[in-house]
């Protein structure tokens, strides 16, 4: 299965929905078009909404991982929302909840970003 990344820019938030699958054959693409929009004007902080990706590997948390540092050192924040059990099960063995917020929707990450914003 391959990878589609959507992306949406909402005042200083870069929404990321990504629907598939985030492996070593897909990180690469998806490193790609984050760190171009980051390097845009006016993107401080970014949500990762994973309500449709399927699968993530290690590669995908090496890519989360590298976009969280260069978010934070833009001075913004990074949160994920709609995480299925399987990738949920992948952050929380990795400990990236421990230094990336997560929400139930879209909605819920657009509001505690606004308010540190």
């Amino acid at each position: 299965m391959s990878l589609q990344i959507d992306l949406e820019h909402r005042r200083n938030v870069l929404i990321v929905r990504l629907q598939g699958e985030l492996d070593h054959h897909t990180a690469d693409k998806v490193r790609f078009k984050m760190e171009e929009e980051l390097l845009r004007d006016g993107v401080r902080h970014v949500i990762l909404s994973l309500k449709d990706l399927q699968f993530m590997d290690s590669s995908g948390l090496g890519v989360i991982l590298g976009r969280y540092k260069q978010v934070r050192a833009k001075g913004g924040k990074m949160a994920v929302c709609d995480v299925n059990p399987g990738v949920y099960r992948l952050f929380e063995l990795s400990g990236l909840f421990k230094i990336v917020d997560i929400h139930d929707n879209e909605r819920s990450a657009i509001t505690s970003l606004e308010v540190v914003s």
